[in-house]
């Protein structure tokens, strides 16, 4: 993408109702354009980053081996009122009638609708074990939205649910998704910290919350230092063995980490004293299994193998993916703006040309672009008739992890100016080894 063709309002000046540097720094960048409290417009180069986020969520999902599907928004209430969830949940629930006078709901989760799914199609236990998931667009009515798209009233966000013939099965979805979960945030440049905590309106007795630490997050947090030292790394998992999973859950887990609603002081006390911490995060994630509760309430059950119906069990797991581009910048930006990770960048590389118009320098940069975007990579060139310095702003801001920089002094030398956004050092390189080196880097993602 040529930057003298891309729609980027860049803001010079920090924003007034900006109170946390996600917020501050989405704005800036031209990422989001607030439509009304708690409610924005996702802008070229937020959309995209947006996507590059719902692409690792769904490319993890099915790895997994759980199936795509897509819900409604508008949900009738019959069906909370039946499991008894309507009046329950609260003023966060959007609630409207439509021109027939029907009771109606914008969906802030979907237990319901996708238990009725079930109820409809499946009825033997030869069916299960069953996963299917969706990211979609959910609504809650939050009484003071605020910090942007991390406490926002419209989300984008992926729920699953699984179901089960037993306990133990059920089980096994949990940890399952717990481990698909932190293969997920990894890809994403993001450490996410599962932590006890508490159920509220989906309700269930296990749950666990993926935190990122963070100064900016609305959760107070209390967790063993040594969690921070476990990484999933590149593990090869088979999601169909039970044992391998159940393993990854007790490394993740059995060391203290809890959010404050279920923070337990003696448990804690407990923690060597050079190890307990106690900080911010921001929730990113959530599993929960809740066993019978919604089957028992909707009628979902299958025919067991012994011919008598029973209730299946089930669970339910979300991915907050708006919440999550909040996040990562919270976790990676510095004064200058935005710093990407790899894994979720809009554009690749960036490509600075320090005198356009200059013959040999247009001609070096329309080469780089070429050779970077014939090998799959997507550039994003500035090609605009702008002073060096408003380009290097533009881009710190905007994050891409990488620059290549070319002028006429090096092009005289032969070569072009790498330069990593994390780490601020600069190499000089011939274009072509400026290149190689930028596909190599993405190659081993």
């Amino acid at each position: 993408m040529r930057l003298s063709r891309y729609f980027l309002p860049v803001l010079k000046e920090n924003p007034s109702e900006a109170q946390i540097v996600s917020h501050r720094l989405m704005l800036r960048a031209g990422m989001i354009k607030q439509a009304s409290a708690g409610i924005y417009s996702w802008l070229p180069l937020g959309f995209k980053v947006l996507r590059k986020i719902e692409n690792i969520v769904h490319e993890e999902q099915q790895r997994a081996g759980h199936m795509p599907m897509l819900m409604p928004t508008i949900q009738s209430a019959d069906l909370w009122r039946e499991s008894g969830r309507y009046d329950a949940y609260g003023a966060e629930m959007l609630r409207f009638k439509d021109r027939h006078d029907r009771d109606m709901l914008f969906t802030p989760t979907a237990e319901e609708l996708i238990t009725d799914i079930f109820r409809a199609h499946v009825g033997s236990y030869k069916d299960l074990p069953l996963t299917m998931y969706q990211i979609q667009w959910k609504f809650r009515d939050e009484i003071r939205p605020r910090f942007g798209v991390m406490r926002g009233r419209e989300f984008f966000m992926k729920d699953g649910y699984n179901f089960d013939l037993s306990k133990e099965d059920a089980l096994h979805a949990y940890n399952r998704h717990l481990v698909s979960y932190l293969r997920t945030y990894e890809r994403m440049g993001l450490q996410a910290i599962p932590m006890r905590a508490d159920s509220g309106p989906i309700g269930g007795d296990d749950t666990h919350e993926f935190l990122v630490l963070a100064e900016t997050g609305e959760s107070e947090v209390f967790y063993d230092s040594a969690v921070t030292d476990l990484s999933f790394g590149d593990r090869d998992i088979d999601y169909d063995d039970h044992a391998q999973c159940a393993g990854v859950m007790e490394e993740f887990t059995n060391l203290y980490a809890r959010t404050d609603e279920t923070h337990d002081p003696d448990l804690f006390d407990k923690v060597p004293e050079e190890r307990r911490r106690v900080a911010r995060g921001i929730e990113v994630g959530q599993i929960f299994y809740f066993g019978t509760k919604y089957s028992d309430a909707l009628n979902a059950v299958v025919q067991g193998p012994d011919g008598k119906q029973v209730p299946v069990h089930m669970g339910s797991h979300g991915i907050g993916v708006s919440r999550l581009l909040g996040a990562i910048i919270e976790a990676s930006h510095d004064d200058k703006g935005i710093i990407w990770p790899e894994g979720v960048t809009p554009y690749h590389c960036g490509i600075v040309n320090l005198k356009q118009g200059d013959e040999e320098a247009d001609g070096a940069c329309e080469a780089l672009y070429a050779s970077l975007t014939a090998l799959g990579l997507e550039p994003l060139y500035d090609d605009r008739n702008e002073r060096a310095g408003g380009k290097f702003a533009t881009m710190d801001l905007i994050g891409l992890p990488w620059r290549i920089t070319v002028g006429p002094r090096g092009l005289k030398n032969g070569v072009v100016e790498l330069t990593s956004r994390r780490t601020g050092e600069s190499e000089e390189l011939p274009p072509e080894e400026a290149v190689k080196k930028v596909a190599e880097i993405y190659a081993n993602l």
